[in-house]
């Protein structure tokens, strides 16, 4: 089964989005029987990652469609279950690959909203009513304020510990700590309840803001709504755009879009990205973004290659290798990249700016190998020089060829140094140098230049340098050792090595919270025969190994 990633309101299933005002409400009403695949029902308004891909749309279009809107109500439609968390059945019957996307997957939707919350304006309130465990909890944990109703029954928990023998796939352990800056003693005994922790003790270890009986509680939301809104700057004027559909075609193993193309080469594993560069210059508009809403082409190529990550993650995960090439004028990706920085106070611009953050943030957290190849007619600049940098490798050519009317060039904007930074803060071109100011002066007095390969490799932005006759050789050297080694050892190096830097709630995630989960699913403990994770619901406990390792 091919899993397609695009969606918009008018097919969810399982989200329901109303508007009050500046006020939106996104109801989780999950349809049992339309899960993603078949083999389980979604019951007691468990997630699968359709029921997640219609959550991360929704969030995409309240920043882009709605951008008024300063709150967001997460609420549920169910009586008495705020949400069950992933559906265990469906975990329990995927592959290990499809598990640890799926887990990857939800906790970049979650820190969308936690960036739509600290960069758009657009405060997110949970209203707890009933039961909200594991996913559902970490789900609440995603936004601003927790509101809990105290009718005796309603509680939150992470269960997985006790009942799953796995973590919290979705960063919550790491958020309770470092987020609600719950005592370590505390989190310990959270994390090891089956039942959960209701009412004044959910509220004095600072697991929610707010409780109050269900006879209040529509008075407490408006009031946190209120209270909120006061705090967000006023965007009452603008004008949201609409995401239209993707143009996406495929014919075999060519994924074609309108500003890229993908060629999967499956003897080598490899997928072969091509960026194109837009066919004008940007028109001379005054409010540019907004006149040409999705069609914008930094906004586009955004879209398009957030669909094609998240296409490759999931349909093909025996194509080990992605490389980045681009192809078109140069002068015309610069002038777009351009476009972010002269408008800085116009909420498009910075929405296109953000987007585009959190696109390259899912390239850095891509289990593939990445590499770029520079060559005469390539068209990196600005934001696509960033994907270069995002690489594990670089290759550059030189063209000796006197008669040649193309160099290959790279250009670096005032973008690379403070417009997308990685999750550990810094912008890839400090995590490059590891933040030395030395190595980045020198780069900072090129701005807006054409680098030849020379100035590059002595600037030390690509990794090779290769003249045309060496080419072929060098790249194909390159990906036939790349597919001699462990995949599951590449994986693990280049994880490990792309996050330079500081250690931020988000590299803690990804990287130690995730790492251990990746571990934990193949383990027998709770993925085996006798394992929690299948025995769920059986009313057996996992028979588990003691040792520890």
């Amino acid at each position: 089964m091919v899993i397609d990633f695009e969606t918009n309101p008018s097919q969810y299933q399982h989200w329901r989005m109303e508007f009050r005002g500046r006020v939106a409400y996104l109801t989780l009403d999950v349809k049992e029987d339309a899960p993603l695949s078949s083999g389980y029902e979604l019951k007691l308004n468990s997630y699968d990652l359709g029921v997640d891909i219609e959550l991360y749309d929704a969030v995409q279009r309240l920043r882009f469609e709605h951008p008024q809107i300063h709150t967001v109500v997460l609420q549920s439609g169910k009586d008495r279950i705020f949400c069950a968390g992933a559906n265990i059945r469906m975990l329990a019957s995927a592959d290990h690959g499809f598990k640890v996307n799926f887990c990857k997957f939800t906790n970049e939707t979650r820190n969308a909203i936690e960036d739509a919350s600290a960069q758009s304006g657009q405060r997110y309130i949970s209203v707890i009513e009933g039961v909200c465990a594991g996913g559902g909890y970490e789900l609440a944990l995603a936004t601003d304020y927790i509101i809990l109703a105290d009718d005796g029954s309603a509680a939150v928990s992470l269960p997985e510990v006790p009942l799953l023998a796995v973590l919290p796939g979705t960063g919550g352990l790491t958020r309770l700590t470092d987020k609600r800056r719950v005592r370590r003693d505390r989190a310990d005994i959270f994390a090891t309840l089956t039942e959960g922790v209701k009412g004044e003790r959910a509220l004095e270890w600072g697991l929610v803001d707010r409780i109050c009986p269900s006879s209040d509680l529509q008075n407490v939301i408006d009031e946190t709504i209120q209270k909120l809104a006061a705090e967000l700057p006023c965007k009452a004027d603008a004008s949201g755009i609409t995401l239209t559909p993707l143009q996406r075609t495929q014919e075999g193993d060519t994924l074609n879009y309108s500003t890229l193309s993908t060629v999967i080469d499956r003897s080598k594993a490899t997928a072969t990205i091509t960026l194109r560069a837009p066919s004008g210059l940007p028109q001379e508009h005054p409010d540019l973004f907004t006149a040409e809403g999705a069609e914008n082409w930094l906004l586009c190529c955004a879209r398009e290659l957030d669909d094609c990550l998240l296409h490759l993650r999931f349909n093909e995960p025996q194509i080990g290798v992605l490389m980045f090439a681009s192809t078109g004028d140069i002068e015309h990706v610069t002038r777009y990249d351009r476009l972010i920085q002269d408008q800085p106070d116009h909420w498009l611009a910075t929405e296109i700016q953000l987007y585009w953050k959190r696109v390259l943030k899912r390239l850095d957290l891509t289990s593939r190998s990445l590499v770029a190849l520079i060559e005469p007619g390539s068209c990196f600049s600005g934001v696509l020089a960033e994907i270069v940098f995002a690489c594990d490798r670089s290759y550059m050519m030189i063209d000796d060829d006197e008669e040649s009317q193309q160099t290959a060039s790279l250009i670096i904007s005032a973008n690379n140094f403070n417009a997308f930074p990685m999750s550990n803060g810094l912008s890839r071109l400090q995590t490059r140098f590891a933040a030395d100011a030395k190595a980045l002066d020198p780069i900072r007095s090129q701005l807006d230049t054409a680098l030849d390969p020379q100035q590059c490799e002595r600037l030390g932005l690509v990794t090779y340098v290769l003249d045309e006759i060496d080419w072929d050789d060098e790249i194909r050297v390159f990906l036939e050792e790349r597919a001699s080694f462990s995949p599951d050892a590449m994986t693990a190096m280049e994880a490990n090595l792309r996050f330079a830097g500081p250690e931020t709630m988000e590299t803690k995630i990804f990287g130690r919270l995730s790492a251990w989960q990746n571990w934990i699913f193949q383990r027998p403990n709770a993925a085996g025969e006798q394992g929690a994770l299948r025995r769920y619901g059986s009313g057996q406990q996992g028979n588990f190994d003691k040792a520890r390792t």
